[in-house]
């Protein structure tokens, strides 16, 4: 199987298998995703989703985030993940936002990037998903997935992966691709027991091939 097949029939699979596939957290509008992928980091969606209802009503904008203190941040999202420097962030993020930017998210990559907590992952998943740009964010299922698959050859950073992924995913399928992946990962190509005999495209993938993973 040449590598372009095996993105062709990688493709065809989730087309059919996931067409709708989306980010599973919760929000309303760009701002509000910027803020639970930053909290999402190194943090599950669920948690998260638990969090930012309390957090998106009392700042339910840049305007008003930037009026608060990290401390005022820091109550409501004290059961996430590294809590006092997602506090600094989220605060340093939403006055950035005011003061660059007119309290709008930004739709470049770059731009985002000038964000406080915006690295190149998240400033991805923000102009994927709320402006369907080709950016495909990689974070660890994405990156797993991708090599033992075999749709990308030792790849040994995120960037690397995006750029492989990016060279052969049509433009127009970036942005669902990222979710198929995600999705993929989480809950069929798990890190330590992937459910080989569940997933739909074992028959592409090489880890597959050479037994590396058992049946599940």
């Amino acid at each position: 199987m040449t590598q372009k097949e095996r993105y062709e029939r990688m493709i065809a699979y989730f087309e059919e298998a996931r067409p709708e596939a989306r980010s599973e957290l919760h929000y309303d509008n760009a701002f509000q995703l910027l803020v639970a992928v930053i909290l999402s980091a190194q943090c599950t969606d669920k948690r998260v989703n638990m969090t930012t209802p309390a957090l998106f009503a009392a700042y339910p904008d840049a305007q008003s985030m930037a009026r608060a203190t990290e401390e005022d941040i820091f109550d409501y999202i004290h059961s996430i993940s590294y809590p006092h420097n997602k506090s600094r962030h989220l605060v340093g993020m939403a006055r950035k936002l005011m003061d660059d930017f007119g309290g709008e998210v930004p739709s470049d990559v770059d731009e985002l990037q000038t964000l406080p907590g915006v690295g190149r992952k998240t400033a991805n998943v923000i102009a994927s998903v709320v402006f369907n740009l080709p950016a495909l964010a990689v974070d660890t299922h994405v990156f797993r997935v991708a090599n033992r698959i075999g749709l990308t050859h030792n790849s040994k950073t995120p960037l690397q992966t995006e750029r492989e992924l990016c060279k052969h995913i049509p433009q127009d399928k970036i942005p669902i691709a990222h979710h198929w992946l995600i999705l993929h990962g989480r809950y069929v190509c798990q890190a330590r027991k992937p459910h080989c005999s569940e997933c739909g495209i074992s028959h592409l993938c090489k880890e597959y091939e050479k037994n590396r993973i058992p049946h599940s």
